[in-house]
């Protein structure tokens, strides 16, 4: 489980600047966060299934 919620960490870390309000994020859109957003919602998912 301790792996699970390490990559969650990271990848909410990740989200939180890939989100295009910071100005070196600004110019990328929206792709980077919601590419990172999906991959968050799919380890959660797996995690709370028991697969992660």
């Amino acid at each position: 489980m301790a792996i699970s919620t390490l990559v969650i960490v990271i990848l909410v870390i990740l989200l939180i600047g890939a989100v295009p309000s910071w100005p070196h994020a600004r110019s990328w859109g929206y792709g980077p966060s919601g590419l990172i957003g999906a991959a968050l919602l799919v380890v959660i998912l797996l995690a709370l299934l028991g697969y992660f």
